[in-house]
């Protein structure tokens, strides 16, 4: 779930204020009464320096001189007050030295520490007790979460043994069995055995699992308009299953990219304890049931635009949704409309959609019109779209001009396996297309066709760099003279496809102008990484890409596009600043896009 965060402004309308208390303000303004001095590594010098008793003594005094004797009693005291420390950091057999300096000016106290050695964890035991032990007997579930609880135990033999490690290895380890659906799940015996003279750590704990809660029945609040029926197609609980966090998480994410709700939790109702039928509760914030949006701006592709977009979330007063987009740029005018049932069972989706567009390029106009009707069905991991779809286009250029149409039946789907889903770093992203129908054309006949595309978007960690990389291809297989409509065919170019070129410029020509392709061929490779580690959703890039549309494989000669870039991971996807130079066209083009899709 992305976070939001909140920056709060102060603003005073009196003739003045301070930013802090009076209190602080006291502590800022107080002259020191001693002078700390710790000689440690780094790590350790600042958990000394904050945590000494000598090193709070300048902020609790504001100023005021110490008490006769309260100086002696505090150096007194810091050689254990030191080795309590150290020891919550492995270093059990520490050598602190205390020497105290009255000469004029500050009394100075100094403090030198040798850690020696850190202690490590030699091994560690995993005790389990209670239904998880019998459930991995049968149950693949629970032999799974058996087998985490071994292996993603936080603290490993080998590991620097800290308190605070400890501390988090164990919130960390039953966190995990409970989200595996073993709420009970808690701590029976937990025990660190420390041999300071070997600077080594034995560590044990048994954990009591408790039963497997698992699916009960669905309770919803919150709903004023929506049909229950909606949220339970949404939710798609399957009762009996085990009631795992990531289960729930599913569930909340499908909420919320519904689009119907503006705010979505979902939680297990354990009040009382009901393991074998747990209720599942969604607490649910519903949207306005019409929304307009307007923008403009400007795109390298398509120049300046505006846009407005519309949905109503429930027309006519049925279960559907109406969407509705009209964008006017100056090389583009489109209107892309979807009525579409709202979720049915199995995440499925019934809709019916069209567009009408204008494109003009340097050298011709298209419009196109189409008509789809469909099924989609969409989860976490996949998108599938199976429909039928109407194509119309004419091209009009200064040589003249090219009809078609085609009737189709296409089926698009995508794989998506990323550790983020609008600011990924690890992982890919499978898309692919197949269609097959009948086409006319003028000039041209008319006879069957197929229509193949496929693209691979991957993204892996390359040292202290990110590595982003791209390649598609697309075919459109044709009887004799039969031309599909524009809609159908390729094109390369521009934002997202070949840097450093016009958009949809690097395709087949016929007499100099620019025409939709048969095949099509890009590929992309992109190294970022942040500029500075206080600026970390500000990185800097530098690609390179390749591709072109053509007739046929024999006539494709790829073209070449490298450059640099600025990257801002936004909370709703990132914001690109690139500028390319086309080798081709041996000049520089700046593009700019935002957020990016899968």
């Amino acid at each position: 779930m992305p976070a939001r965060r909140c920056v709060p402004w102060l603003v005073c309308f009196t003739g003045g204020c301070s930013l802090l208390s009076p209190e602080r303000a006291a502590e800022v303004q107080a002259q020191p009464v001693i002078r700390l001095e710790v000689t440690a590594p780094p790590p350790l010098q600042e958990l000394l320096t904050r945590n000494l008793a000598l090193g709070r003594v300048n902020r609790l005094s504001r100023g005021e001189p110490l008490p006769d004797g309260e100086l002696d009693r505090l150096v007194a005291a810091a050689p254990e007050q030191a080795r309590e420390l150290l020891d919550t950091e492995g270093y059990f057999n520490a050598d602190v030295h205390i020497a105290r300096v009255d000469a004029a000016g500050l009394p100075t106290v100094r403090v030198l520490v040798h850690p020696g050695p850190r202690t490590l964890v030699r091994q560690v035991q995993i005790h389990t007790l209670g239904p998880l032990v019998s459930d991995a007997v049968q149950q693949p579930h629970a032999r799974a979460a058996a087998a985490a609880l071994l292996r993603d135990w936080p603290l490993p033999a080998g590991s620097p043994f800290r308190d605070a490690d400890w501390s988090r290895a164990k919130t960390a380890s039953v966190a995990g069995l409970r989200a595996q659906g073993y709420v009970q799940a808690d701590w029976t015996d937990t025990q660190a055995r420390v041999d300071a003279a070997e600077q080594r750590a034995d560590l044990s704990v048994t954990v009591a699992s408790g039963p497997l809660f698992r699916v009960g029945p669905l309770q919803v609040r919150g709903l004023k308009v929506h049909d229950p029926e909606t949220v339970a197609n949404i939710a798609a609980l399957k009762p009996g299953e085990p009631a795992t966090e990531s289960m729930l998480l599913d569930i909340q994410e499908r909420l919320q990219k519904s689009d119907l709700f503006d705010r979505a939790t979902v939680s297990l109702d354990t009040t009382p304890p009901l393991p074998e039928a747990t209720p599942v509760v969604l607490r649910l914030g519903e949207r306005m049931l019409q929304e307009a949006t307007v923008g403009v701006g400007f795109g390298a592709n398509v120049g300046a635009r505006a846009t407005l977009n519309h949905v109503h979330r429930r027309p006519f007063g049925k279960p559907w949704v109406a969407r509705n987009n009209f964008d006017i740029a100056q090389r583009r005018q489109r209107w892309v409309g979807e009525l579409s049932t709202q979720t049915l069972p199995g995440l499925h989706r019934n809709l019916v959609a069209g567009g009408l567009e204008r494109l003009k390029s340097d050298t011709d106009v298209v419009r196109a019109a189409n008509l789809r009707i469909g099924r989609a069905q969409e989860t976490r991991r996949t998108d599938r779209l199976l429909f039928v779809e109407w194509n119309r286009s004419s091209t009009t250029s200064a040589l003249g001009g090219e009809q078609s149409d085609a009737l189709s039946l296409q089926y698009h789907a995508v794989w998506r396996r990323l550790d983020d889903p609008v600011l990924p770093t690890l992982g890919q992203v499978w898309s692919g297309q197949i269609g097959a129908g009948h086409a006319r054309s003028d000039p041209g006949g008319s006879g069957p066709f197929t229509r193949l595309y496929a693209r691979l978007d991957a993204f892996r960690p390359v040292g202290s760099w990110y590595g982003q990389g791209r390649i598609e291809l697309g075919q459109v297989f044709a009887d004799g003279d039969v031309i599909v409509p524009e809609a159908l065919r390729f094109r390369a170019g521009g934002d997202e496809s070949v840097r450093g070129y016009r958009y949809r410029s690097l395709t087949r020509q016929v007499n100099g102008i620019d025409v939709g392709s048969e095949v099509l061929f890009t590929a992309s490779a992109e190294l970022a990484r942040p500029f500075l580690a206080r600026l970390p959703a500000l990185w800097g890039a530098v690609f390179i890409d390749a591709g072109r549309a053509a007739g046929s494989w024999g006539d494709l000669k790829p073209a070449l596009g490298v450059g640099v870039g600025l990257r801002y991971r936004s909370p709703v996807g990132p914001v690109k600043l690139d500028l390319a130079y086309g080798e081709e066209e041996k000049r520089l083009r700046l593009h700019l896009t935002v957020g990016l899709a899968f």
